[in-house]
């Protein structure tokens, strides 16, 4: 029952997906450099097979990078906010303010900045349009602290890295892989987002520029299934890293 519920029910779904796309083009008579069919995609795989390869690995361990940024700073800003009242209210508004400005229009600002570091630049965007609901998250797990369980622990001596251990650290993982797994779609985002509005002929982004460019539309589909799968399997990374660490808090 439980390999039922956690491969073969998420492989249906994707294969019914995959069959109403192809039924959706075939009934409304659509040719492939109008809206690409599942069975256009293979042979753009098997015919770009090295380009895929080359610029899906240069995507993930961007994002990756970029992820693993976003986790340290959220995760340290989170804390900063929800152990203090003041920095918390002082650091809202401008978080929120921030994150309200679209990051395609800080891509190219980002390019201008930082011209010809493109490693850089896309990891950075990756890291701003990602650190958002991680720093929320723990925030809210830290200022929802029962203040029986400090000060019960308090009286007994316990100092307050002690405290943050024992209670707080668990208390705010829920909260965190929650945000984590929304983090893993963002940092894609902001990943493809620079390699498409600021091209320089690296990554998925790229290889879906050059699609649009020479109008083939498979091509482009088969770069956006390529980053879903990308995506799927970060995600169930962060599922994976949730049953070991916080495993006691899911529910089936």
């Amino acid at each position: 029952m439980m390999l039922v519920h956690k491969v073969l029910v998420p492989v249906a779904a994707i294969v019914i997906f995959l069959v109403l796309w192809e039924a959706l083009v075939w009934f409304m008579g659509w040719p492939n450099y109008k809206m690409a069919s599942p069975s256009d995609l293979w042979p753009a795989y098997v015919k770009y097979s090295d380009l895929f390869i080359i610029n899906g690995w240069q995507t993930l361990w961007r994002t990756v990078a970029g992820l693993c940024l976003a986790i340290v700073f959220g995760t340290a800003l989170g804390m900063v906010m929800g152990f203090s009242r003041v920095m918390r209210e002082a650091l809202y508004p401008l978080l929120v303010g921030f994150n309200a400005i679209p990051k395609a229009t800080v891509v190219p600002i980002v390019a201008l900045m930082f011209v010809g570091m493109h490693d850089f630049n896309t990891i950075l965007i990756a890291f701003m349009i990602s650190f958002f609901p991680i720093a929320v998250s723990i925030s809210i797990g830290l200022s929802t602290l029962e203040p029986e369980y400090r000060d019960i622990l308090a009286a007994l001596g316990a100092s307050k890295v002690t405290i943050f251990r024992k209670i707080a650290l668990p208390k705010t993982l829920p909260e965190f892989f929650g945000a984590l797994k929304v983090s893993v779609t963002l940092a894609f985002i902001g990943t493809n987002l620079m390699e498409i509005v600021s091209p320089h002929g690296r990554g998925l982004g790229a290889l879906f520029d050059s699609g649009k460019t020479n109008s083939d539309y498979p091509l482009m589909f088969a770069v956006l299934i390529a980053l879903a799968v990308l995506g799927i399997v970060l995600y169930y990374v962060v599922i994976a890293l949730e049953k070991a660490l916080a495993g006691w808090a899911v529910r089936d």
